[in-house]
């Protein structure tokens, strides 16, 4: 069974600490078009912190977090 993935695009920051996964979801979100999806793989459980306070201070929507095992997956829309 193929499922299909919720998000337009996938930055990996699984043993990254925070502000690592921050700064590499920011990169990564200058470089989409607004409105698309970009999930981000951590394993930092800082991140469920600070990615959803950068989200709020530049204004992209913190959709949600999802476990994946040891990892989890946060979706963000860009503005």
């Amino acid at each position: 069974m193929h499922v299909m993935a919720d998000w337009d695009d996938m930055v990996d920051c699984e043993g990254l600490l925070c502000p690592l996964p921050v700064l590499r979801a920011r990169k990564r979100l200058l470089l989409l078009a607004p409105g698309t999806v970009l999930c981000v793989r951590a394993t930092d459980p800082m991140a469920l912190i600070d990615l959803p306070h950068f989200c709020g201070e530049g204004g992209h929507s913190y959709l949600e977090a999802r476990s994946d095992g040891p990892v989890t997956l946060h979706l963000i829309r860009r503005s």
